[in-house]
This record gives C-alpha cells, structure tokens and sequence, in this order.
C-alpha cells in the first residue's frame, strides 16, 4: 500500500497519454477527475476508466455528476437527472414519495456511473438554499436543514443500493454567500453558533452515513481567517471533534480563486495542498490544469516530493485508508445488464 496518496488530479483528453500515464502512476496520486471534455461516448468513457484501472486498480475514479446542470455525461442513455431543488419542491407537496424519488436518483446516478466504470460522484450537496447563491441555486436540495438531510439520506441510500459511496459538500456551508468562489473569495460574517445550528447541521446529523465531506472555499471569518478547506479550526475542532466526522475529507478544488488565497496571500499550488493536508484534508484536487501542457500539475507533485524530503509535509496512513475506502467494493452491472435490470427499471419510473 502507498503510504499516502492524496493528490486527485485531471488528464486532458478522452484516452490516456503517455504523459498522463506518467503522472497516475505516481504514488502521491490517488485518483482522478473527469469532467465533460474527458466523455466522447459510453464506450469511450468506459475504455478511459479501464485503461486507469489496468495502470493501478487502486486509483480513485471521480466525476461532478449531481443532476441538473452540474451533469458532466449527458448523452449516449445517460439519464438527464434533475436538479436537487425538484426533489425539495416534491417534499413540500409529498414528504415520503420525495425521499422514495431521492433514493431513486440516487442510484440511477451511481448505476449508471459504474456500469462505465466510475467510482464516486461528488454528491450530494448539503449547501442550504437561501436563493442568494448564484453558484449553489438549485443544486441545493431545500432551505430547511432538516428536509436538506433527509432528502440527502435518501439519495446516499440509492447510491449506496448502486455500491457507491458519496461525498457531503461543502462544509460548513456555502448557500448564504452570494460571490462564487471559483472566481472571488466569499466571506460568511455570520456567528459559529447560527451556521452550527442551520447550514452544518446536516453534517451533525449524517455523520454515520457521509462517506466523505468537501469543505467551502469561503472564508468565515468569526472562526478563521482562513477558508474552511484550509482551516484546522473548521476541520479538526468542528468536522472531525463536534460533528463526530470520521470519513475522507477532499479540498475542493485549489485551482479555484479562494484556494490559493491564503492569510492574504498568493501561494503556489504545493503550498496550498500542504496547507489544506496540514489542517485536516486527506486528499487535495487540483482540476483543469492538465489542459496547459500540465506544468501546474508537475509542479504540485514535484512541491509535495520536495515537502516530504524536507520534513515539511508527511503522509498519513490514516488518510491513505480513508481513500481506499472510498473504492467501490462490489461488482458493477454492465450497461446492457443494467438496462433490464428490475430495480433499475423501478427507479426510472420513480424519478420526478
């Protein structure tokens, strides 16, 4: 076993290159993500991830597949998900048959997923909806945490059913704050005491069910200074001690604006990942970097290589076990299997 892999990064194009191939077989990598310009068809995607998988089994296959307009393979018999809010507005006419619609996306999303061979999806978003989030809107399940909650149970229960695990983002919550953190650095002034009681307590709530957690890029400055991915504050003393969070917990993104923007400060994207594993990541993505040549990507693994010879960052095999975890244990369907497949035939049925 790698003492630590905690880099997840992006590839280019729709097959591997020789370069990409380099980089995965790194042992400070982990896994990848893809996004819509790594999909050409079913097949191809297919081909893609078990061309990943022949390079290293353990690498860990990601995607931003939520519903709505955050679905990175949409054609090709690709079910056109919903988006989050839909299910919050069935719970207000019908509570139950919208928990039962939750568990019904839930695994559509990881069945068809894994029938091409991915491995976790970066959902469900626990964000609140205060209709003030141009970047969150309608990914966000409800305003209400509670309905919030339940909603995202159901749909972890249908990933579950479909052999997926899941990923609660972002943590403590990024629904209030208008400015979007992939281009600005939004900053909540509200108290610990009011984000505890509404935005974070879905964490409280479903720390026995949350397999993994991605904190905001949002700065909340009556706990830190510093944006909750890179905040020990946010992520040791809240996250893992009064929330109870045990899982993997995954930076969001530190090509973002509000990533390497730290204690007023631009730093490489090394010193963002070792401080975001310093505070209580286990595992960084730096997405869409591949595409320039990949000089960005190069440059993280060669300032983490460089980090752990000089004692500045160290590889923990706790946060190596919580990775793991996150891979899939079961045998997927194949596509044309999971076409005529009962179950999955009832929760077409039952999608809103």
């Amino acid at each position: 076993m790698n003492p630590h892999a905690p880099l997840i990064i992006d590839i280019a194009g729709t097959v591997l290159s020789k370069v990409d191939r380099q980089r995965l077989q790194h042992p400070l990598v982990g896994g990848l993500i893809l996004f819509a310009r790594n999909w050409q068809s079913r097949e191809q995607l297919t081909d893609l991830c078990a061309s990943i998988k022949r390079l290293r089994s353990d690498l860990l296959i990601c995607v931003d597949h939520e519903g709505g307009r955050v679905q990175r393979f949409k054609t090709d018999g690709f079910t056109h998900l919903p988006p989050m809010r839909v299910l919050g507005d069935l719970w207000m006419k019908d509570a139950m048959l919208a928990t039962n619609a939750a568990t019904a996306c839930g695994y559509v999303l990881g069945a068809e997923l894994r029938a091409c061979g991915v491995d976790l999806s970066f959902t469900p978003v626990l964000d609140l909806d205060y209709g003030e989030s141009s970047v969150i809107g309608d990914r966000a399940f409800h305003r209400d945490a509670r309905v919030t909650a339940l909603l995202a149970k159901s749909l972890m229960h249908g990933l579950l059913q479909s052999g997926m695990a899941n990923c609660g983002k972002h943590f403590p919550g990024h629904g209030f704050v208008k400015a979007d953190s992939h281009t600005d650095i939004p900053v909540d002034n509200r108290s610990l005491k009011k984000i505890m009681a509404d935005d974070a307590a879905p964490y409280t709530w479903l720390n026995s069910s949350l397999a993994s957690v991605m904190p905001a890029h949002v700065i909340y400055p009556k706990v830190d200074t510093r944006p909750a991915g890179f905040s020990k504050p946010w992520l040791e003393d809240i996250l893992r001690q009064q929330c109870r969070f045990s899982g993997a917990v995954f930076s969001d993104d530190l090509s973002m604006a509000a990533a390497r923007m730290i204690d007023g400060k631009l730093v490489s994207y090394s010193e963002a990942a070792i401080t975001a594993l310093s505070a209580g990541c286990d595992l960084v993505l730096l997405c869409n970097q591949s595409l320039d040549s990949g000089l960005a990507i190069d440059s993280l693994i060669d300032g983490m290589v460089e980090a752990q010879i000089t004692g500045r960052w160290q590889p923990a095999e706790t946060s190596e076990l919580r990775r793991l975890s996150l891979l899939p244990t079961s045998t997927p369907l194949e596509w044309n299997d999971l076409m005529v497949h009962a179950p999955y035939i009832q929760a077409l049925d039952l999608l809103p």
